[in-house]
Parts: structure tokens; sequence; C-alpha cells
């Protein structure tokens, strides 16, 4: 039985290929019979003429990847391509890097730490690219001396950082107290 013009009619009305037009066996002889556009549209409207559904590439794979690297997983040296300057351009790690700085030397200074032509001279040498990180300027400011004298002796950055770390514990152990009561 040929079938190739109601087949090629009924992939312009369900707007696919003819390789995906089903017909039912059932109905073949109507179909034969059925030799206009109008008459494929009523057979496709009874359900005797139908298109399989397109076939797509699944994105359960990508999903689980997906998901996968949300959690931060999947990206160790196997799965990077490029440089590390390609991945963060250098000026974006040297602007992170001199925000952390310069806000901590406006901590010292604005809490009078450190004395303030010591706060010009180390903000320039930020600036410059001097120091590596936040513990290489705490490392210089105790050897050169810059940390301003409270009392009879002037502390170091990490003694004050220990001081505070315990009366925020201090204050934290009171609240809950009063947590409790409550």
């Amino acid at each position: 039985m040929m079938l190739k013009l109601q087949k090629r009619l009924a992939a312009s009305i369900l707007h696919c290929s003819p390789k995906r037009v089903v017909f039912d066996p059932a109905r073949l002889e109507d179909i034969k019979e059925a030799i206009t556009k109008t008459d494929i549209r009523l057979l496709v409207g009874e359900g005797a003429i139908t298109g399989r559904p397109q076939k797509g590439v699944s994105r359960g794979r990508a999903n689980k990847l997906k998901t996968q690297k949300s959690k931060g997983l999947r990206k160790g040296a196997g799965s990077k391509k490029g440089k590390a300057t390609a991945r963060r351009p250098k000026k974006q790690a040297w602007m992170d890097g001199i925000r952390v700085q310069r806000k901590f030397l406006k901590y010292l200074r604005n809490n009078a730490l450190i004395k303030h032509d010591a706060f010009k001279e180390l903000y320039s040498k930020s600036k410059g690219g001097y120091f590596r990180s936040i513990k290489h300027i705490k490392l210089f400011i105790n050897e050169h001396d810059f940390l301003l004298a409270q009392g009879k002796d002037a502390k170091t950055l990490q003694e004050r950082a220990q001081s505070k770390e315990k009366a925020d514990e201090k204050n934290k152990a009171t609240k809950e107290k009063g947590m409790l009561k409550k």
C-alpha cells in the first residue's frame, strides 16, 4: 500500500519529518482514501494519524553535574582549563588583597592603635605592593614599633586580639545566662 502522499501531507500538517508520522494500522483504508490536506486534518483530529515525539538530549546528567558543582565539587586540577590568571584575573586578585589590607589599616587608625604618620607609611607601602597579607602587616608593625604605647607597656596586636576574644566570650556567657533565666 503506497501512502507516500498521505505521509508527506501529514508531515506538513504536524510540522514534523515524514519519518515521525505514524498511521493507525486499523485505519489504513481511510488514510489511503484521504488525498487532500483537509482529509488528513480530519484523520489527525480523530487520532488515526499521529506524530512520534521528538527525541532530545537528556538533561539528567547535566543537571547532576550542575548540582555537584554547586556543592563545590568537581573543581580539582583535572577539571581546570587555563592558567590561574585566566580563571581569576591578576587585577581581581590584587583588588581583593588591597581592599582587605586597607580595611585593616583604617581599623588600626580609627581605634588609635598606631601613630598617624605610621598609618601614612603603611598605607603607601601597601599601595606599592610591599605587604603580602594582613599577617605580614602585623609582623612589620611589631618589628618596627609602630604601635601606640598604652599605659606603661605597649601591647602587641596579638595580645590585644586575645584580650578582645576573652571579653567576647565573657559577654556571650553572660547573655546565655540571661537567656536561661527567662
